[in-house]
């Protein structure tokens, strides 16, 4: 980044200081997001037991009672987290969906007897 895409308007000594600053807050920024990542792929490993657990006894891949619940309390945690509730929503939806998608392929999985993840790293090596 050059001085002069910094957006302060300012040149000069004070240069430095804001690009220092600006370094410094997106090197916690992209610790944050490798962060989430890893909370995310950890929250997927918890789902994965969820979709067989499912799976094994017939229960369906969607709880639309179990999300309502989720929705209410993600939104709640935002609001008091000061993040926009929507926002929240909107994300828990986005992982939500993955989830239910992921417990639909678990299912399919258990009637077919085949696991697709092996069948589809197979295909790709083959």
């Amino acid at each position: 980044m050059t001085p002069s895409n910094t957006g302060t308007g300012r040149s000069g000594a004070g240069d430095t200081a804001v690009l220092a600053e600006l370094q410094r807050l997106r090197e916690s920024i992209d610790n944050i997001d490798a962060a989430v990542v890893h909370m995310l792929a950890e929250r997927f490993k918890c789902t994965q037991q969820v979709g067989h657990l499912k799976a094994e006894h017939q229960l369906p891949p969607a709880d639309p009672d179990r999300e309502t619940q989720q929705i209410a309390r993600l939104r709640a945690l935002a609001e008091s987290a000061h993040l926009d509730p929507a926002f929240a929503e909107k994300l828990l939806n986005f992982i939500i969906a993955e989830v239910i998608r992921h417990h639909e392929r678990i299912a399919d999985e258990v009637v077919t007897g085949e696991d697709t993840d092996a069948a589809e790293v197979s295909q790709a090596a083959g």
